[in-house]
């Protein structure tokens, strides 16, 4: 994928050429389309297994691990710093400390964390309706934070300035209930002042079918008393008790805030996630843990209660002191040297290869929004977009899933069930018709496509990987027996359908391997 990335910034933009590909006059390229369509498998295509014969479509891997494929779009639309960049950056950081040794002390602002609307889609946050259209509410239950208002924003005439947005660290802690994980507590701190501002268990809607005392600290003995349910805890701007300040919707403060965000069924807009301002060592799509947060950057340990679970008051502290830790140290803090950037910031400082000033190069990406809900474009809408941009963007990316979703490979890469379930059999293919409706549909759009091209137009085609059902079957069945283990069931009472061998660890190393497979087709429209 990396290198499908970089052939795209060699033919648009300033990157060096690729090692495995000649292009001769890449000059005269004005323009580079890039179409990624899960699903376009050989099978499909009926084509002989690579690499065993020569085609037309050149394999292609994805990244991941032994156990796990990491994201296609993730490594497509981030590139390495170059070392030339590296230094500019690191010179450019040192004059700024040297002449301004207080703009830091200035800039001290927590909001300059704050995730993009573009993380919180990448990331699986659940946005209000009002940020951006890529979220759909499962149900009535979900409460969504009102729209701050301009009036809000304003100071008013006798203050000197704007009151300070109030920061809450969240942590929640769930169970398993008859519809999946429910929440049984949480916790909320208030940033500035240190002070725990609720702190309560909380009833779940459905029975629980598993405390998962291990992780929760939740006991059967601890919630038996408890009657309060999920809405009074939905709404942490509501712990304000300053009536006299104007509202500012409160920024929260987690990590992988996303979940807890999920088990208190809140659409909010403003999160600072820890897991995401924080570096993990090997760098991206990797998240680093909590605990390993903690004891790197604040020299402690948290979570080291074992069977008793951990404390939702001990993560959302730890969380408080790992984004103290940014503002006092800077943006840089806790950051490895492995540096990443966007393709499209890449693009903003380069200079078209056809020619052109500086940041002349102009880039669309025509997608879905959130992957795992699917309610966004269709494939006929995706199109009409493309054609209107193609004649006018240098790089336009856009994503076909019409093919993955009729074959249900996107059901593999997200799957619905949780670690704790049972996994699921993979739905049945769909008929020769329906399938031969959509393969149909998709050459139509394809043929349309390129006839809008421009002329000297790159095309570049990509599935990014095959069928992963088989992978995220065996990952599931993995993380079943996983967590059997450790709510200490002995392996040896479990069905042999629950057990995992070293059986299991060598098909799902292959399975991985032929998730990992993928085509690329390469064209130029004259």
């Amino acid at each position: 994928m990396d290198e499908i990335r970089d052939l795209s910034l060699h033919i648009i933009a300033d990157a060096p050429p690729p090692n495995w590909l000649r292009i001769d006059n890449a000059p005269c390229f004005q323009n580079v389309t890039v179409l990624l369509i899960p699903g376009l498998t050989t099978e499909i295509l009926s084509l002989p297994p690579f690499p065993t014969s020569p085609c037309h479509a050149c394999p292609t891997r994805a990244p991941g691990d032994q156990t796990r494929m990491h994201s296609v779009l993730n490594t497509f639309f981030t590139a390495p710093i170059s070392a030339t960049e590296k230094k500019k950056r690191e010179e450019r950081k040192e004059n700024c400390n040297s002449h301004f040794p207080s703009e830091r002390l200035q800039s001290n602002d927590p909001a300059q964390y704050l995730l993009t609307k573009e993380q919180m889609i990448e990331h699986d946050y659940p946005l209000p309706s009002y940020t951006a259209d890529v979220f759909q509410k499962p149900d009535d239950t979900w409460v969504e934070t009102p729209e701050e208002s301009r009036e809000s924003l304003l100071t008013a005439p006798d203050q000197k300035k704007k009151p300070a947005r109030k920061i809450y660290s969240i942590d929640c802690e769930m169970c398993m209930t008859e519809d999946g994980k429910e929440l049984t507590r949480v916790c909320i701190i208030d940033f500035r002042s240190g002070t725990v501002i609720y702190d309560q268990l909380v009833k779940p809607s459905k029975p629980i079918t598993d405390y998962l005392t291990r992780w929760s600290g939740i006991t059967a003995e601890a919630l038996a008393p408890v009657t309060t349910t999920l809405p009074p805890a939905t709404d942490p701007s509501s712990t304000s008790d300053d009536s006299s300040t104007p509202f500012l919707t409160p920024i929260l403060l987690g990590h992988s805030l996303e979940s807890d965000l999920r088990a208190l069924k809140l659409c909010h807009p403003f999160c600072i996630d820890t897991a995401v301002i924080f570096h993990h060592p090997r760098g991206r799509p990797l998240k680093p843990g909590l605990a390993w947060l903690t004891k790197k950057w604040c020299g402690r340990e948290i979570q080291t209660h074992g069977e008793g679970g951990h404390d939702p008051e001990e993560d959302a502290r730890a969380c408080v002191d790992l984004l103290q830790k940014k503002l006092d140290n800077g943006p840089a803090f806790g950051e490895f040297k492995t540096d990443y950037e966007s393709i499209f910031e890449r693009m903003a400082r380069s200079k078209r290869r056809a020619g052109g000033p500086m940041g002349s190069i102009k880039g669309a990406v025509i997608d879905h929004g959130n992957p795992s809900v699917m309610h966004g474009n269709k494939a006929t809408t995706m199109l009409k977009a493309l054609l209107e941009v193609v004649p006018s963007h240098h790089f336009v990316f856009a994503r076909f899933m019409a093919l993955a979703n009729i074959l249900g490979l996107m059901k593999g890469l997200r799957p619905k069930q949780s670690s704790d379930s049972t996994p699921q059999e993979p739905a049945p293919p769909p008929a020769a018709e329906q399938l031969g409706t959509v393969l149909d549909a998709l050459n139509a759009h394809l043929k349309a496509l390129h006839s809008a091209l421009p002329s000297r137009t790159a095309l570049i085609i990509f599935t990014g990987h095959s069928d992963p059902r088989r992978m995220a079957a065996l990952n599931a069945r993995k993380a079943a027996f996983e967590t059997a283990i450790r709510s200490g069931k002995p392996s040896d009472g479990l069905q042999p359908e629950e057990r995992w061998t070293a059986a299991h660890v060598r098909e799902l190393e292959s399975a991985v391997e032929v998730t990992k497979r993928g085509l690329l087709f390469l064209g130029v429209k004259p």
